[in-house]
């Protein structure tokens, strides 16, 4: 059974080949074209999950998309319906694109795909699910449990903006669906918007964001109030009802209704880029707060309605690690299972397994031992020596190539620990927003400017952003306060204890800038300001190399963890290729790059001869 899964035309394309459930090959499509968020038919993603899984279109059971076109149509043309007269020129601008191009997207698909290769339509499967059970799929078969809730929460879908599920060996029941206009995952676009961030990319922002608001001040009690009496009702089982009132989404070309929003908060809409005020941290975390709360319900509803020990999770809102933690501390569910790329790209995976077990009803299987099916979310390319050597060839790049990995681990964890910056590229590239040591920018956690360093002059993205953790699994207990693991980087919880520092009295009431670079712990790259991390737990069952590193870090300092972040620019995608990742060495401050057993020290290359300015290349996200 062979199935490919396909996301697009939204944001984040992806695409995914399954053979008899297992995943074979996951991408996003920005990765290939090195435009974020792409949302253009995948056509490299697929390419590359053909290529991976040897297979060509003629030798696929079935395609499967991730929704449901006509249905979204419906939605699109009955919220214009209901709010008319209002949304003239929105409706203007959006309709003639469906007309054109959405309401045929059987025939697009179709045209796209005969470009990759040729098929038979009549052998080969189109299948149209829905977007929230794609989301809920990519979350509970490949998850462990032979049983479980399934809770998804994002924009907006079809009509679904929430759902819950509940899966049981091959099957999947839907529950209960909260509907468009009323979204959470909206609410927090919204908000983002107003905070200065960019909607569907800054929501990561907001959220890094929050810790820097004060939990005591007025303006935090007063902005959250606000949020839940005026913008929002809350229900008991955790749906909410959005006052439209002062939303633009539905019908209008923004988020939100700016002067209304003005006069509620007291402030003007923050332009992007400006220096960020107490006022905007206390809102972000006042945002964070009502998210979080609103999670929790859902939760106890989900819970209520599967009698279920464990919950998976899915959709955009699953991405917010703060409010998994939290969910995780209440203890509703005994474990909590989250799909590392919970996104739209994720439908991709969603789709394929729809097909494989709701569609052709096939059997479950689980690999015995693994933590899930996902194989740690190392999905994408990978490359060879032979790749490696010929981009070292075309820029006349000067390296050394280590027969031994140990030796070079060794290597690599002592620049680590004399205060380097290291690009660390090896084996398949990761599915997810997230860089999990396969395409990952490497620094010494315990270095007090290391934060400032890969902020401004690695990163060059805002100074207030915090770095995760990568910490050996068998370790994370000494330095996290965390139950079981985090393999994804999708679970925030406190540092330990005895690792913080004591902080001034006066600390709320200090700048911005000043909380960011006081010394809060000994791990003071990774110590948010509020003492917690986003923490990955490296396992040696899925990345034995950077296991191997982290562990040849802690024989060398004692220490068994180091700060990730992904490798690449404010508003690049994560590097792919070889290249990609010389071009960021020569682009930056970064001292190393290691690909595979071959290293690049930053002092011994040619003069970089770019004219064109990355920061040209890429728009700022």
């Amino acid at each position: 059974m062979n199935i490919l899964g396909i996301s697009a035309f939204y944001h984040d394309s992806a695409a995914t080949i399954t053979q008899n459930g297992e995943i074979i090959a996951a991408a996003q499509e920005e990765r290939f074209t090195r435009i974020k968020h792409d949302p253009a038919f995948p056509t490299k993603a697929v390419e590359y999950c053909l290529m991976e899984s040897g297979l060509s279109l003629d030798k696929l059971d079935a395609i499967v998309f991730y929704d449901k076109p006509l249905l979204k149509f419906e939605r699109l043309l009955e919220t214009y319906y209901a709010f008319s007269p209002s949304g003239l020129r929105s409706f203007l601008t959006s309709i003639p694109v469906w007309l054109k191009e959405k309401m045929f997207l059987k025939r697009m698909l179709y045209d796209e795909l005969f470009k990759i290769g040729q098929f038979d339509k009549k052998k080969v499967k189109l299948l149209f699910p829905e977007h929230h059970l794609s989301h809920a799929a990519s979350a509970f078969y490949p998850s462990p449990f032979e049983e479980a809730a399934v809770l998804t929460i994002d924009g907006v879908g079809e009509w679904a903006t929430a759902s819950i599920c509940h899966g049981k060996g091959k099957d999947m029941t839907i529950l209960k669906e909260l509907q468009f206009p009323h979204s959470l995952g909206l609410l927090y676009s919204a908000i983002t918007y107003f905070a200065g961030f960019k909607v569907n990319s800054g929501e990561y922002k907001l959220m890094g964001l929050a810790p820097y608001g004060d939990p005591n001040s007025e303006n935090t009690k007063r902005y959250a109030d606000i949020i839940r009496t005026k913008l929002i009702d809350i229900h008991p089982d955790g749906s909410i009802w959005l006052n439209q009132k002062y939303f633009d989404y539905a019908t209008g070309l923004r988020m939100v209704k700016d002067k209304e929003w003005e006069k509620l908060f007291g402030f003007a809409r923050r332009e992007s880029e400006t220096n960020l005020q107490p006022e905007h941290c206390d809102f972000a975390l006042a945002a964070q707060i009502v998210t979080e709360e609103i999670v929790i319900l859902m939760a106890k509803e989900a819970k209520r309605l599967t009698g279920s020990d464990n919950i998976c999770l899915a959709g955009g809102v699953a991405l917010n690690c703060v409010a998994n933690g939290k969910l995780q501390n209440e203890k509703i569910f005994k474990n909590v299972y989250i799909q590392p790329a919970a996104g739209d790209a994720g439908g991709a995976l969603g789709a394929a397994l729809v097909g494989e077990y709701i569609y052709f009803g096939q059997e479950r299987k689980h690999t015995a031992g693994a933590l899930d099916e996902m194989k740690g979310s190392y999905l994408g390319p990978e490359y060879s020596d032979v790749d490696t050597r010929l981009m070292a060839k075309k820029y006349n790049a000067v390296y050394t190539y280590y027969e031994n990995f140990e030796e070079l681990a060794a290597k690599t964890a002592t620049a680590l620990a004399d205060g380097n910056v290291v690009g660390w590229f090896q084996g398949r590239m990761e599915f997810g927003p997230r860089a999990l040591g396969g395409r990952s920018i490497l620094g010494d956690a315990r270095n007090e400017e290391m934060q400032k360093k890969l902020n401004l002059k690695i990163k060059y993205r805002e100074g207030f952003r915090p770095f995760a953790p990568s910490v050996l699994a068998e370790d994370a207990a000494e330095y996290f306060e965390l139950e079981g693991t985090s393999p994804y980087m999708l679970l925030v919880h406190g540092v330990q204890e005895k690792r913080r520092k004591k902080l001034p009295d006066n600390y709320r009431a200090l700048p911005l800038m000043e909380k960011l670079y006081y010394l809060r712990s000994d791990l003071p790259s990774i110590t948010h300001i509020d003492f917690s991390a986003r923490i990955q737990t490296v396992h040696k069952e899925t990345n034995p190399r950077y296991w191997t590193l982290i562990d040849q870090f802690k024989q060398q300092t004692g220490y068994g963890l180091v700060v990730n972040t992904s490798f690449n620019v404010r508003g690049e995608p994560i590097v792919c290729t070889p290249e990609d990742a010389y071009k960021c060495l020569m682009r930056t401050e970064m001292d190393y790059l290691v690909v595979g057993n071959f290293i690049f020290d930053k002092r011994n290359q040619p003069e970089w001869g770019e004219k064109d300015d990355w920061k040209d290349e890429f728009k700022l996200d």
